[in-house]
């Protein structure tokens, strides 16, 4: 599976865009993210040339994160996502505002402090997973950011 956060004023936007654009016009700008460490591993900068992000980490994933690692929220208690259109090819989701605002407003100690809880989940190796998770959030909280003053929500498509 494939994942490419992207951000679109709503609902009725976001359903557009798969289809308006396809899986390869998607994505949120990859910055330096294809170069941070084992980031690469879970991340890939497509060929275009705007530097598109596509990433193997799930927006549940991602949700979890931010909540059980910035809110303190129990992982059994993660919302679920909002899914915008389910097609046989492809899928979109909301992430919604309960994870993307407290994304926005966590400061430096507790990206850190999640990122440190989530490196020590059995499959990481320990302060340099955290180090590269902590990176990750924050280009992701970058990105929520810059989509919140454009007026866009966080949506991610999900294809195959």
């Amino acid at each position: 599976m494939t994942y490419k956060y992207f951000g679109a004023p709503d609902r009725a936007t976001a359903a557009r865009v798969p289809t308006a654009l396809g899986p390869g016009g998607l994505g949120l700008d990859a910055g330096e993210l294809g170069s941070l460490g084992r980031l690469g591993d879970l991340m890939e900068t497509s060929g275009s040339p705007n530097g598109h992000l596509s990433t193997k980490i799930k927006p549940e994933t991602m949700s979890a994160m931010v909540l059980t690692g910035i809110q303190g929220v129990p992982l059994h208690q993660v919302p679920p996502l909002e899914l915008v259109v389910l097609h046989p090819d492809y899928a979109v989701v909301q992430l919604p505002s309960t994870v993307v605002e407290p994304l926005r407003k966590a400061d430096e100690t507790e990206l850190g402090a999640a990122a440190f809880i989530w490196s020590t989940v059995p499959d990481r190796r320990g302060p340099r997973d955290a180090f590269v998770i902590y990176s990750m959030l924050h280009e992701w909280q970058d990105f929520a950011n810059r989509l919140h003053d454009a007026g866009h929500q966080l949506y991610c498509l999900v294809w195959p």
